[in-house]
């Protein structure tokens, strides 16, 4: 096999080539003698890392200020909330918001939450009312509807009342057999808009009859400010036969307060971010991958960026004379077969360099249309002169796109890995490859690119 430190690496290898195209002999006085060392070479091993966290809740938030108001406050009869997100496919919608003539209820759809979306995958629209039942949170002793003295709009403070003795979360029992229906009280209706989008509505439609108590009086009934989170799994907010969780649902059930269970909720609300099998090149010539600027070379980095699959490019990597070492990665550490890597989970891969060559890599930020994780198109230098380097070249990456496919909100577009019907689906476009930052009309939110990905060499 011929060594892969002939002569005419001694000339940067592109030139070389244009050298010997017009009859330019590559031939000096220490090649000619066999006198020339070869570069010593060295062995690095590289572990890429998913720092990110794993959030269970895709959005989240609280609704406090009835429509068409300047301030937070409860409603009353006519009155509403409404809010708006998106949601990706799949995706569930569950909410609380306090029934105020209480001492502990409040009105939420089952565990499961509402679907956002039909079995066809066109998006839920209409009156969603009747997914919603009173439960009561178990952390208050019931009084009557209406007249308990530990009420929010009679009692002294907030968390004045006795505690319930039984602690479980559970349907309003109708103990003082007062109880209006849910759809004689609340109204919720979903309306989905573009791209994923969707508001929703929470209506007041009780009236000064609605709620009849033992001294012969009627009343509406008050809504509070609630809570709203998007999810896929279920019971985000209580789980019936099991205490209050103590994440914030007795400050909403008993006194109208959501802050409390907004920010639990908040703490766990984010984009979860796998990273997929990848390709890594070592070289000396810049380029390898893409450059800056440019459209994709057409090599493969587009199925790699838009669907994390790295064997075309990997493929051409190993064909490429300016090539030294190349291969794809996509075992995760401890793992028995290819796969993305997790929060938590890694990939590693090992080469050997000699001075003057550089590390290219490539590894897609899944929840996008063509995102990626790389270093600058020339690569991490793999030495410091004729030393290897060693240790964290995290601050080296950048979160790059493809140019090959129209953008959607991250871990909500309907073309991404996870929800697409199928590979390289969504709309295609035809620009440069360039860090995230510099996309002209990208007004995603993005994490820090040390955030979510770790990488780490070492040298032998």
């Amino acid at each position: 096999m011929a060594s892969r430190y002939p002569c005419a690496r001694l000339f940067p290898p592109r030139l070389g080539s244009l050298m010997a195209a017009v009859g330019v002999s590559l031939a000096i006085g220490a090649c000619s003698s066999g006198t020339t060392e070869p570069p010593t070479s060295h062995m690095f091993t590289v572990t890429i890392q998913n720092v990110g966290n794993a959030y269970p809740f895709i959005k989240s938030g609280i609704f406090n200020t009835p429509f068409g108001a300047t301030a937070p406050g409860p409603i009353g009869p006519g009155a509403a909330y409404e809010f708006s997100f998106t949601a990706p496919k799949g995706a569930k919608l569950s909410l609380a918001t306090m029934f105020v003539p209480s001492n502990d209820f409040f009105y939420a759809p089952d565990t499961a939450g509402i679907a956002l979306y039909n079995p066809d995958g066109s998006p839920v629209s209409g009156d969603v009312t009747d997914q919603f039942k009173l439960w009561d949170a178990g952390t208050e002793i019931n009084q009557e509807p209406g007249l308990g003295p530990d009420q929010p709009q009679r009692q002294a403070g907030p968390n004045t009342g006795a505690a319930d003795p039984d602690s479980l979360v559970r349907v309003a029992p109708d103990s003082f057999g007062n109880l209006p229906a849910v759809n004689a009280v609340l109204k919720v209706v979903i309306a989905p808009g573009p791209n994923s989008s969707f508001t929703v509505r929470v209506e007041n439609v009780s009236n000064s009859t609605t709620l009849s108590t033992s001294d012969g009086k009627t009343q509406a009934v008050p809504l509070a400010p609630g809570v709203w989170v998007v999810h896929t799994d279920p019971a985000p907010l209580f789980r019936p036969g099991t205490p209050d969780r103590h994440e914030g649902l007795e400050a909403l059930a008993e006194d109208g307060n959501p802050a409390p269970l907004g920010a639990t909720l908040a703490s766990r609300t984010g984009i979860t971010v796998p990273l997929a099998p990848g390709v890594y090149a070592v070289s000396s010539s810049p380029g390898i991958l893409y450059t800056s600027g440019q459209p994709d070379l057409g090599v493969g980095l587009e199925a790699l960026a838009e669907d994390g699959k790295p064997a075309t490019l990997a493929a051409a990597l190993a064909a490429d004379t300016l090539v030294s070492a190349s291969g794809a990665f996509a075992t995760p550490v401890g793992g028995s077969g290819p796969g993305a890597i997790g929060p938590g989970q890694s990939y590693q891969f090992s080469f050997q360099a000699v001075p003057g060559e550089n590390l290219s890599l490539a590894t897609m930020f899944v929840p996008s249309n063509d995102l990626f994780y790389a270093p600058s198109d020339s690569g991490i230098p793999l030495f410091n002169g004729s030393t290897p380097i060693s240790g964290d070249v995290t601050a080296q990456m950048m979160l790059w796109d493809a140019g090959t496919e129209v953008n959607q909100e991250p871990g909500v577009g309907p073309d991404q890995p996870q929800r697409q019907a199928a590979p390289n689906t969504g709309t295609s476009e035809q620009e440069p490859v360039e860090p995230i930052g510099q996309v002209g009309g990208d007004a995603f939110t993005y994490p820090k690119t040390g955030d979510i990905i770790k990488v780490t060499i070492t040298s032998q």
